[in-house]
């Protein structure tokens, strides 16, 4: 089964380029264990709200933030591998 990773953005963050540059290059070579939603907070503050963020980028994976900032790409495999496991 796919981990489902979220990637919460707005337009005015200046590092939300990269953490979409880190998801999708993850994406690439696990393209089958990874399902990727991007998330506009400024289009969609329900999800946000949901799941208490206070600040962009920030990566959920399966329902659970993770992250807090752009992500290394490694500590993101990892996490995503620990969710496979």
């Amino acid at each position: 089964m796919a981990v489902k990773v979220e990637v919460f953005t707005s337009p005015s963050c200046p590092y939300c380029p990269m953490a979409i540059e880190v998801v999708d290059a993850v994406k690439k070579d696990m393209q089958d264990d990874i399902e990727v939603e991007k998330i506009d907070i400024m289009q969609d503050r329900e999800k946000a709200i949901e799941y208490g963020l206070m600040a962009v980028p920030a990566v959920a994976i399966n329902g659970v933030v993770k992250f807090v900032g752009a992500p290394e790409r490694e500590e993101l495999e990892k996490a995503i591998k620990e969710e496979l496991a």
